[in-house]
């Protein structure tokens, strides 16, 4: 099957700019089917990691059903991605409510218009990284619209304090959201993380960060009652690392869980 990739703008009256997105579909889109949405974070990097051709592999060999992706890009991912109203040690993330509130209010019906479309089959969303924490956080207060979350090697170290400012993991700010989170949100999440994510181990217990905040975060979860392997999937890839060509090989197999 043949996608169509296309660079679109959606006007956003939160972020008071024009937000530019790589929009990539089936090339033939039948207005009387209600597909999916996938909107993935750091649209910017879609023409590297060859997501055209991506999708058409998947859907050629028919791992899921055909999907819309949405994509936004940003320069300024250390500001507008993080965790809505909560901005890091060092203030990173002061415009993640601003984001969150385009990609769930401004940006969606837009899309909806521009195609035609009246609704979605489901919408899931996603994200790398700095770009997974923004995904998770989103889907989190959100999961009225969005239903199922990605997060790559998501940086779930986010924190409150710097490390040497009598830091503890109740720093870590996601995982403290979770915790106190007292509805449990309607989500299916899939989390990855690499074995050669990072080299950095801040508890000194063999296990690097990326995978032990993952971890931790899994037990929040857990707690929430979530359960692995039913709403929670969990990949750790041998000696996958904290790029896009590792996030190139997940991706297929996230699409497949996401849109089977």
């Amino acid at each position: 099957m043949k996608s169509l990739r296309q660079l679109v703008s959606f006007k956003s009256k939160s972020m008071d700019k024009l937000v530019s997105a790589d929009l990539i579909m089936p090339s033939q889109i039948d207005k009387t089917q209600i597909y999916p949405l996938l909107i993935l974070n750091d649209g910017q990097d879609m023409q590297g990691m060859h997501m055209k051709l991506i999708l058409e592999q998947v859907w050629q060999k028919k791992m899921c059903k055909p999907f819309i992706l949405i994509a936004p890009h940003t320069k300024d991912r250390m500001n507008e991605y993080g965790v809505a109203n909560q901005p890091d040690f060092k203030n990173r993330g002061q415009f993640a409510n601003l984001y969150t509130t385009f990609i769930c209010h401004e940006m969606i019906p837009q899309l909806k218009q521009k195609l035609g479309l009246e609704s979605f089959e489901l919408i899931a969303i996603a994200g790398f990284s700095l770009g997974g924490l923004s995904a998770f956080d989103i889907a989190w207060n959100n999961s009225n619209i969005i239903t199922k979350v990605g997060a790559f090697s998501p940086s779930f170290w986010w924190r409150k304090k710097d490390l040497n400012d009598n830091y503890s993991d109740d720093d870590r700010i996601m995982h403290d959201v979770v915790k106190n989170t007292t509805v449990k949100p309607n989500l299916k999440i899939c989390l990855q993380c690499g074995t050669l994510d990072e080299f950095e181990d801040r508890n000194k217990n063999g296990v690097i960060d990326s995978i032990n905040d993952t971890l931790d975060m899994i037990k929040e979860l857990e707690k929430k009652g979530f359960e692995l392997d039913k709403d929670i999937a969990y990949t750790e890839l041998i000696a996958g690392k904290h790029t896009l060509e590792t996030y190139a090989i997940m991706l297929p197999y996230f699409f497949k869980w996401a849109f089977k």
